[in-house]
């Protein structure tokens, strides 16, 4: 009966995933003939080639596309193995690995987390934060357990083996100084936000692109003669405090501010806009020591806030 090694899978996945076997190399501090002589062993196994090294490109052939994913899930599911097994007897942290957009990881993390940590005192946390394609790219390739992001998330466009639940929905709203003259009023009309000074996210900002589609289909956006950019919520936040304009953000980022009245948020007459939050995790059958009850966690405290 024919074996396959696991470092031999190890290092095929590493040759894909960095493009060549030089890079693979220094990734896991080994000699190039030490990578090629896994990938060969490995191709012995299979009977089949799963590189094409023709004209000095390396390139996957059908066989080792075919066994790329399996050979991952392999992987992941190997190392998930030896965690949940070192916990059990006592030689292992729990570690989890998630990563999320900017808004969650900033307003909404911090206090699952230490919700979570009241009854897994031991669980580590590697937390990654970036932008939705980045965030599910990290999920793809295992660097992180799961994900957790916003905006529209379509099943069917997503990668095979990733599946996005929708964990809750956010308000944006309008927010002014609490000095503002809207701030005692029950709602304005949408073509008022035009004698404002609106201070934006950057231009790539998804917030900022479904608010600007949203306006445009009122003719609104053009009608805006001042406004200004600033590269993060917090700083919109003080500049709007300061009085400087005012900003349609996710309500999950003001809610101190508005508790306190540092901020008012006023509303607009037939105008509601919200944007969908959502987990995103692989396909499995097994999944990661404490990841459950992270979920499990999660929801329960988004009812709670809601």
């Amino acid at each position: 009966m024919t074996i396959v090694n696991m470092e031999s899978l190890r290092m095929f996945c590493d040759v894909v995933e960095q493009g060549s076997i030089s890079k693979a190399a220094r990734k896991g501090f080994v000699s190039q003939p030490a990578v090629t002589k896994q990938i060969r062993q490995l191709e012995d196994r299979y009977g089949a080639k799963l590189f094409d090294r023709s004209e000095q490109k390396l390139e996957l052939t059908e066989a080792g596309s075919t066994l790329y994913p399996y050979a991952k899930e392999i992987i992941v599911y190997y190392q998930r193995s030896q965690e949940a097994i070192r916990q059990v007897i006592g030689g292992v942290i729990p570690t989890l690995n998630i990563g999320a957009t900017l808004t969650i990881g900033e307003y909404i993390l911090p206090e699952i987390l230490e919700k979570y940590s009241r009854n897994n005192q031991d669980t580590k946390f590697n937390l990654r934060l970036g932008n939705t394609p980045d965030i599910l790219s990290k999920l793809k390739d295992t660097t992180i357990d799961i994900a957790l992001v916003e905006g529209m998330v379509d099943n069917d466009k997503l990668d095979d083996g990733l599946v996005a639940e929708k964990f809750s929905t956010d308000d944006l709203v309008l927010i002014t100084p609490p000095q503002h003259a809207w701030s005692d009023c029950d709602e304005i009309n949408l073509d008022e936000i035009a004698d404002e000074k609106m201070i934006w996210r950057e231009s790539s900002s998804g917030t900022r692109i479904q608010v600007e589609t949203e306006l445009k289909k009122y003719g609104v956006d053009q009608k805006i003669q001042a406004s200004m950019e600033m590269e993060s919520i917090q700083a919109i936040k003080n500049a709007v405090e300061a009085g400087l304009g005012v900003s349609i953000v996710p309500k999950i980022t003001v809610r101190k501010e508005l508790q306190y009245g540092m901020l008012a948020e006023v509303n607009i007459k037939d105008f509601h806009l919200t944007r969908d939050l959502y987990m995103v995790q692989r396909k499995t059958r097994f999944k990661k020591v404490g990841l459950q009850n992270f979920v499990s966690v999660l929801q329960t405290y988004l009812k709670e806030l809601t």
